[in-house]
């Protein structure tokens, strides 16, 4: 009946509406997916190349820039090297490491604490799991080269988001009151390659430090 064939094509206009809205929707989450992983890794790689170009134009001029340092890890690659910028919030890590601005600077008794991501922007730890205790980790200043040794793998230690101990100054569970005594660094990243509640941390000492205008390493036991 003619009512019957109406109510039909209401009923097929319908479901190729949906139809094409799910595809639209699909897509759109496609593209998403698609810049999260490989969109914010160019702008990043971008942003970070800037940063350490003008840290070094700084530096030329004896003055220090918006990024705190540069951080070598010869684990990830001979030509790894990344800046290190203050804050843990997203603009921050989007522009390289980020450091914990409460925690302790470069060389410093306490806790040196800075964090990257694992997958986007960027990436800059990456290869977080491949660190093998004895790993050396550099951090060049301005006016110093500090080198640190790490005590363990990078997939060793795993905490939730919420835990706050790798951040003391003694980054260990239960000494959240000790006061440091030794220049340690904590490195922080997600645990998974897609979003998580967990956190890899590894810890390590500082070994050497080597003063860039006298050229003079000193022994940080």
């Amino acid at each position: 009946m003619p009512g019957n064939r109406i109510v039909r094509r209401h009923r097929q206009r319908a479901l190729t509406a949906f139809g094409v809205a799910l595809i639209l929707s699909g897509l759109g989450f496609l593209g998403y997916v698609g810049w999260q992983y490989y969109g914010t890794d160019v702008l990043s790689k971008q942003k970070q190349a800037t940063v350490k170009n003008g840290l070094v134009l700084n530096w030329d001029k004896g003055i220090d820039g918006d990024a705190i340092g540069l951080l070598r890890v010869p684990r990830f690659g001979k030509d790894y090297e990344v800046p290190i910028v203050p804050g843990f919030d997203p603009t921050a890590l989007a522009k390289g490491i980020g450091w914990y601005k409460k925690g302790a600077e470069p060389g410093q008794i306490g806790n040196f604490a800075i964090a990257g991501h694992r997958v986007t922007h960027g990436e800059p730890f990456r290869d977080f799991h491949n660190l093998r205790r004895g790993d050396k980790v550099v951090v060049e200043t301005r006016t110093q080269i500090f080198t640190y040794v790490l005590r363990q793998n990078g997939d060793a230690i795993t905490v939730d988001f919420t835990v706050t101990w790798p951040l003391q100054a003694v980054p260990v569970r239960g000494k959240e009151n000790v006061r440091p005594t030794k220049p340690v660094l904590t490195m922080l990243t997600c645990a998974e390659l897609f979003h998580t509640r967990n956190r890899n941390a590894v810890f390590g000492d500082l070994v050497s430090t080597v003063d860039k205008t006298s050229k003079t390493t000193g022994n940080s036991g």
